[in-house]
């Protein structure tokens, strides 16, 4: 019997996180893809869409994968006492760190791949394109945390019932504080 529970809780869980992972995945790679649109429009260059669209949704798996990772290691939970909007812009900021940190180990790791010893693969590293990016990035997470932070206090039934329906919506309240 208790490996049945334990089985079903363990199913619930996977389930849950590949939800959560999708959605994430979802959400960034609408931005990941509308960047690459714009940059591939500004360069000019449509040869290689495919690709470029490609490596925007491997880009979003990534990154998604990071922010749950960040969020199994309760990075950011201290926040949680502010106010949504405060909580959300530190969020969004200590993820877009954790962001910048994971792509700056992946640069120095490709470089070590490609025949670079430590010192070279530091000095190649571009940090003026990681800096960029993780403007981007962050610009990117605070409507992505400020709806979570929503999510968060409201409870989440209640907030995808007045986001997309789902559910019985609550009542709103019309009388004026005044």
């Amino acid at each position: 019997m208790n490996s049945e529970k334990s089985e079903k809780g363990i199913k619930e869980k996977a389930a849950h996180e590949f939800k959560e992972m999708a959605i994430v995945t979802v959400y960034l790679a609408f931005f990941f893809c509308a960047l690459a649109t714009y940059s591939m429009l500004l360069m000019q260059k449509s040869e290689l869409a495919y690709f470029t669209y490609g490596a925007a949704v491997v880009n979003a798996l990534v990154v998604a994968k990071v922010i749950l990772i960040g969020e199994a290691a309760h990075l950011g939970k201290k926040q949680e006492a502010r106010p949504m909007l405060i909580s959300a812009v530190l969020k969004a900021f200590l993820y877009t760190l954790l962001v910048f940190a994971f792509h700056f180990v992946e640069e120095i790791i490709k470089r070590l791949i490609h025949g670079k010893d430590i010192a070279g693969a530091f000095r190649d590293v571009r940090l003026d394109d990681l800096l960029a990016r993780s403007v981007i990035i962050f610009c990117t997470f605070i409507p992505f945390f400020a709806f979570r932070e929503l999510g968060r206090v409201l409870g989440q039934d209640k907030f995808r019932a007045m986001l997309i329906g789902k559910g019985a919506a609550p009542a709103s309240d019309t009388s004026s504080p005044l």
